[in-house]
């Protein structure tokens, strides 16, 4: 099984935490959309065969996107890449919501909505110069489910700076009291692109402290658990048959193709990109050629991402699987890392699969790297 990643580069503004690639220009927009058409059909093999079960419109802010725009690049899916698909989602901000929009959206085969919430106190909005406000927050679900949705995924950012954990007590409560069915969050990270990187270098922005944000993410996990949603990555959380699909298949490293700007894509062995740029990408498309980079990885490069991969999720490191296909024992060359991490209570090692603990993944990537293996171990 694969999936189809779509980027859609557009936002209406910058949220402050953000360095993913967009544009707050959106005359260009129709053209993006043609040239996502068209890098389809010029990309149509590169899954080699593989059938398409999930489709994820991501961004950027895909919810801008007309419908006809995203009808026109759902159709050309269909005909490229033909059967039902399991998931189809589409990123949305609360702002965006309105029962015409949503109706349109369920009309054309969206069955899935991925809800950019981040907070719901208009402090926290406010301070991520966000559109929307709390009201559209708590609304959001409601107008989604009035439209006949029954798929969510909700978007929680913790580690916002402040004297005490009340806000994001407040966002947490709020949250799991809509059940959702999907819970994604992410801790506050100052990119040192985005406007906040910008600003801690200048003294103008002071993140949060470690202590401070790794009590919120213990939060998390107590009131999820109580609430009957299972942590199956380390940032996302759901009711047992509500895991997403598509992301799902990244961590099993399932292949993937990554159309538009910015876009990432996988076939099981390589990685490529696409430029982070919209005019680098309609002028490739326009001219006939690809803008895909290819990223060629090493047997080590591989295994190593699939040991950082695993090892955030709840069916942990297969590292019987990992010898089969690449005739390397971890548990062998590993062995005093491994016995160092089981005993200080980081890591599960149970039928030669390796799982995080509630308290390793606290340091889920440090752990992964006593792990990795370097050309000495594969040579």
């Amino acid at each position: 099984m694969a999936g189809l990643y779509i980027h859609i580069p557009f936002c209406k503004q910058a949220c402050y935490y953000c360095d993913f690639h967009f544009s707050t220009n959106l005359q260009s927009m129709a053209s993006v959309v043609d040239c996502i058409i068209l890098e389809l059909e010029l990309r149509k093999d590169y899954l080699k065969g593989e059938t398409v079960n999930t489709i994820y419109f991501g961004g950027g802010t895909p919810s801008l996107v007309p419908t006809e725009f995203l009808e026109k690049i759902l159709d050309q899916i269909a005909r490229l890449f033909p059967g039902k698909k399991q998931e189809v989602t589409l990123e949305a901000n609360p702002d965006d919501l309105n029962p015409k929009a949503l109706a349109n959206w369920k009309s054309i085969g969206i069955d899935r909505l991925s809800l950019g919430i981040q907070s719901f106190q208009d402090e926290i909005l406010q301070a991520y110069n966000r559109v929307h406000n709390s009201v559209e927050a708590k609304q959001a679900i409601q107008l989604a489910r009035a439209a006949g949705f029954e798929k969510f995924s909700i978007d929680l950012i913790y580690g916002y700076p402040h004297s005490d954990h009340r806000l994001w007590h407040l966002d947490l409560e709020e949250a799991l009291c809509l059940d959702p069915g999907h819970l994604s969050a992410y801790s506050l990270t100052i990119e040192p692109q985005s406007t906040f990187g910008n600003w801690a270098k200048k003294g103008k922005f002071s993140p949060a402290k470690e202590e401070f944000i790794a009590q919120q993410f213990e939060w998390l996990q107590e009131q999820c658990d109580k609430a009957g949603y299972i942590q199956y990555e380390i940032s996302n959380f759901s009711r047992p048959d509500q895991a997403a699909l598509h992301n799902s298949n990244y961590w099993k490293r399932s292949p993937y193709l990554g159309i538009g700007p910015s876009a990432h894509s996988f076939d099981g062995s390589a990685r490529g990109f696409n430029p982070s740029s919209n005019p680098a990408y309609l002028k490739a498309l326009t001219t006939g050629s690809l803008p895909f980079i290819i990223e060629n990885l090493t047997t080590e490069e591989r295994i190593n991402e699939e040991i950082l991969t695993s090892l955030r999720t709840l069916w942990g490191l297969d590292t019987a699987s990992l010898a089969g296909r690449y005739q390397v024992d971890i548990l062998e060359i590993k062995r005093h890392s491994i016995a160092k991490l089981t005993a200080i209570g980081m890591i599960y090692n149970k039928e030669k699969t390796l799982t995080l603990t509630r308290k390793g993944q606290l340091l889920a990537d440090s752990i992964a790297s006593e792990i990795f293996l370097d050309s000495h171990d594969l040579s």
